[in-house]
């Protein structure tokens, strides 16, 4: 038999949370759930479902990492036995049998040292954003460089490359898995369902919200492991400062030189980006129109993101850590 622990982080989920907590307890395992400083009865909620429950300091900046971090040191502290931690982001709920897959591919593979799974959107047709984000999930089965917010970690493994970096308020799992490969381990996603979440995001200003968020963690990210070998998330950004900044630049630049002609060049690599990121969501098995709209995004999300860039490199200059990024409106508790 062997010992899971469940950390479960949160501010201000409302039914959300509440559906999450349900999903773990039924499990039997040690759940713990880190709130970061809610003010929907996140924290009442939980102490009624007898979930043991840690508070953030609020004088110290909050950021995913940071609570996660709490959350495994507070399992250990009390099942110090805990072999595997399953993460689970408080808008996510888990679905029945995960728990044993995830386990015997561990047990099964001493070299993996996280387990991840399918990850859905629970209402994908609720808005196109919560679409985009489902297809987003849908990553290929086999090794991975890295995992998102909800997966199952070994304990032995997380200890070894020191947990989270507190710090992040973006892409804190990837750079976790950059350390834990840098070790060693290997990074798994099993062809199996994990979570269904409720990513909630109604009107397009949360959408660049949280494309922005998206590229603040590439730039930090790259930040901090780009002169490795694997170049982590250069790639990516490069892209994004290319698609989001440079070509339109030079197209403005062009304007009156090309006497218009480099719209039309713009509009011809912007097209050429379409097609490709449409073939690769169809490939995935997306219908017609959730590939229009995968692609369209796509080309439209590198301005938010190179904003989140620009901000992360302007903080930098200022010596100063940004703020979490919020673009979910909280819900009320049943």
């Amino acid at each position: 038999m062997y010992s899971i622990g469940v950390v479960i982080i949160g501010r201000n989920e409302g039914d959300r949370l509440k559906s999450c907590l349900l999903s773990v307890i039924k499990e039997g395992n040690t759940i713990v759930y880190v709130d970061s400083g809610s003010t929907d009865g996140s924290v009442a909620l939980a102490y009624s479902l007898g979930v043991a429950v840690v508070e953030l300091d609020l004088s110290i900046p909050f950021t995913a990492a940071r609570a996660r971090n709490a959350g495994w040191e507070y399992l250990l502290q009390h099942r110090p036995d805990i072999e595997f931690v399953q993460f689970v982001d408080g808008d996510c709920r888990v679905v029945e049998g995960w728990w044993e897959s995830a386990v015997n591919e561990l047990v099964n593979q001493p070299q993996v040292v996280v387990v991840c799974g399918r990850r859905r959107e629970e209402f994908p047709r609720h808005s196109v954003y919560n679409l985009l984000c489902d297809v987003e999930w849908n990553t290929p089965i086999g090794e991975a460089k890295y995992c998102g917010g909800d997966s199952m970690i070994r304990v032995a493994a997380l200890k070894q490359a020191g947990g989270f970096n507190p710090t992040l308020i973006a892409g804190e799992e990837p750079e976790l898995c950059v350390r834990l490969r840098r070790n060693g381990g290997k990074i798994y996603r099993i062809d199996a369902e994990m979570t269904l979440h409720d990513a909630c995001i109604n009107h397009f200003s949360q959408w660049w919200k949280r494309s922005l968020r998206s590229g603040y963690g590439y730039a930090e990210g790259a930040w901090l492991h780009g002169g490795s070998p694997e170049r982590h998330w250069v790639k990516e950004c490069r892209r994004i400062w290319i698609w989001g900044f440079i070509l339109p630049l030079l197209t403005v630049i062009a304007l009156l030189p090309t006497k218009g002609l480099s719209l039309l060049l713009l509009a011809i690599a912007y097209g050429y980006l379409f097609y490709r990121v449409y073939s690769m969501t169809s490939k995935k098995g997306c219908d017609r129109q959730t590939a229009i709209f995968y692609a369209l995004f796509c080309i439209i999300d590198k301005f938010p993101m190179v904003q989140g860039q620009m901000k992360f490199y302007f903080l930098r200059l200022l010596k100063r850590q940004s703020k979490i990024v919020e673009y979910k409106s909280a819900l009320s508790g049943s």
